[in-house]
């Protein structure tokens, strides 16, 4: 039997600081061992594994894909306090964790992969903005330099934190539907992409079969992806940890933040072909 066909392109490393676990080298072993031919990084808001993770791709046979899952302020980058606020009904609630995080107000979550070299220096420009202007709790960035520094960038919809994805959680599918749009205006139609996950959460089983219709309504293609915090799936204690460690609780509080289940992980090929199979177009494609 063919094996399935599939590239992560949705990771955080250790530089996610106590957020992601995957040690870049042992990040490349893996995508080795599973015989991927690329892996890409997306850690939150910097670029700071970038070059260790090219470099120490250059020892293996896996392609580097340097990216990032940038935040997008709503407003200007520039907005702080009551302006930074949520726009429309948004819940402004970290869906990944299950409660709401000071840095997620008045943002969204957006996946960007370096196609090339252009690419990489936009990329490096955003980052880098996002730190020296937009900085409030967290690095932002807007649609505006946005627009600006998109050439040579693939962009993903991301998490349920991403524009499109939280306002189909939301039930607002039209504003779904033109947030699509305005991302597909920004980078043309062969570089944007409807990420579409499922880690077991009750709300992505609402919300995927949207995403679907909001593919075939709008001709976006899907593409799948696992939110990869860590390698493997025992190592889901581990990350609880570390998430206690960021928000300064114990692991026997009950209310500390915490992923709603194990399923943040490096999975295989196989493993994401069970998932998704019933839309294996979208496990196909893969930005190389």
């Amino acid at each position: 039997m063919r094996q399935p066909e599939f590239v992560h392109l949705h990771v955080h490393t250790d530089y996610s600081l106590l957020d992601g676990a995957c040690e870049t080298g042992e990040l490349l072993d893996e995508a080795s061992r599973q015989k991927m031919p690329a892996v890409a990084i997306t850690d939150h808001g910097n670029l700071f594994a970038a070059a260790n993770f090219f470099y120490e791709a250059s020892k293996r046979d896996v392609k580097p894909i340097i990216g990032c899952e940038v935040y997008v302020a709503r407003g200007s980058r520039h907005d702080r306090g009551e302006k930074a606020a949520p726009n429309g009904n948004g819940r402004n609630v970290n869906l990944e964790h299950g409660e709401t995080e000071p840095g997620e107000r008045g943002s969204n979550h957006l996946v960007l992969l370096c196609e090339n070299q252009r690419g990489y220096q936009n990329l490096i420009k955003l980052v880098s903005t996002g730190f020296l202007e937009g900085f409030y709790y967290k690095p932002r960035i807007d649609y505006d330099i946005l627009a600006k520094h998109s050439d040579g960038l693939i962009a993903l919809s991301a998490c349920l934190k991403g524009a499109v994805t939280e306002a189909v959680a939301d039930e607002r599918y039209d504003q779904a539907r033109e947030n699509a749009y305005r991302l597909r205006d920004i980078f043309g139609k062969q570089n944007f992409f409807l990420e579409i996950q499922d880690q077991g959460l009750d709300i992505e089983k609402a919300v995927n079969p949207q995403l679907v219709r909001l593919s075939k309504e709008t001709g976006i293609p899907l593409v799948a992806t696992n939110d990869c915090h860590y390698l493997h799936h025992e190592d889901a204690h581990a990350q609880e940890v570390l998430l206690c460690i960021q928000t300064g609780k114990t692991m026997g509080d009950a209310n500390r933040m915490k992923f709603a289940t194990d399923q943040f992980y490096f999975k295989t090929a196989a493993e994401m072909a069970k998932v998704f199979g019933e839309i294996p177009e979208a496990m196909r494609r893969v930005a190389t």
